[in-house]
């Protein structure tokens, strides 16, 4: 098998020593030719910089302002001289054949745009959070994660097209990113992803689930497990996507269901439970939307910062 370069991007928002602990797991691997990107994504009160001592052969960008995941793996993307791009949360940590065996199934499949591995929760090692997705559902543009917190026992190490990506690992072909074009930072946080894998499949290429490969995720570390920052992201970024991906019946169902249905039952669910921060989060992400009608990205991009950068010295 050919090594061609795999540059490894991943993002740090406060959580250096989470970060750490990705680069140091990173010696485990069994595939000899990589590079690592490590992103600050103007990290309030812990950057990433000092890293650069303990780990002397990262690429360390300090981005100059929060441009949410697609943004700072974007301005990774810059700096990146891989044939494949392997973006890795830095709540993560690898396995040995992690990107060896990513890097073969891409080889041989052609047609692959975006290959996933299998996830398991760290804390709990033995259990699946994602073996490919089922496609988002009509009403709800929710997906639903194949083997989804069921013990690990073999039963999802084939390999197979799948409908959605899971951002927390995703290695593509840099000359299919470079046909496509980088993520939508319109999303600033979650959906960036599902949007990402849409173009790519209305361009003719294919998600794919590679279940020989495994990592290890620290769910929600960043943002906490049900913030109302989450809630207020996810429901504003689902009604995104609605907007830019579909069309016709499929979206005045889904656009109407979302704005009729879901968001006030949720909006009432929260409230009864006394989550009134939570309830918020949902009518804001709902006005966000209805006042931002273009579908435009942010005034600041990525794209205006990169010419800006350089790697951070030690």
């Amino acid at each position: 098998m050919k090594t061609p370069l795999v540059s490894i991007i991943t993002i740090n928002y406060d959580t250096p020593a989470v970060t750490a602990s990705l680069l140091k797991s990173l010696s485990l691997l069994d595939y000899p030719n990589w590079e690592v990107i490590v992103v600050d994504n103007a990290s309030p009160k812990h950057s990433s910089i000092n890293l650069k001592k303990q780990f002397p052969f990262i690429k360390h960008i300090s981005s100059p302002h929060n441009v949410g995941f697609a943004g700072g793996n974007n301005i990774g993307l810059h700096f990146a001289k891989g044939e494949y791009i392997f973006l890795l949360n830095n709540d993560t940590e690898v396995t040995p054949g992690l990107v060896s065996k990513l890097v073969a199934y891409l080889q041989q499949d052609a047609t692959c745009a975006i290959a996933c591995p299998k996830i398991k929760y760290y804390s709990l090692p033995d259990t699946i959070q994602y073996a490919g997705s089922i496609g988002l559902h009509p009403l709800t543009s929710r997906s639903h994660n194949i083997g989804y917190l069921q013990k690990d026992e073999g039963q999802f190490n084939d390999t197979r097209q799948t409908d959605q990506p899971n951002g927390a690992a995703m290695m593509i072909p840099r000359r299919l990113l470079e046909q496509v074009g980088i993520m939508s930072e319109a999303f600033f946080l979650y959906y960036e992803e599902l949007d990402w894998a849409a173009r790519f499949k209305q361009s003719g290429f294919k998600v794919c689930y590679v279940g020989s490969a495994e990592v290890f995720h620290k769910e929600s570390v960043s943002t906490g497990i049900g913030s109302p920052f989450k809630t207020a992201y996810l429901y504003r970024n689902r009604l995104l996507f609605i907007r830019r991906n579909y069309k016709g019946w499929r979206y005045l169902i889904a656009a109407l269901f979302f704005i009729s249905v879901s968001t006030p039952a949720h909006i009432c669910k929260h409230a009864l439970q006394g989550q009134w921060q939570h309830s918020k989060a949902i009518a804001l992400a709902l006005r966000w939307n209805l006042r931002n009608k273009a579908n435009k990205e942010p005034l600041i991009h990525s794209s205006s910062l990169v010419h800006q950068l350089t790697p951070d010295s030690a």
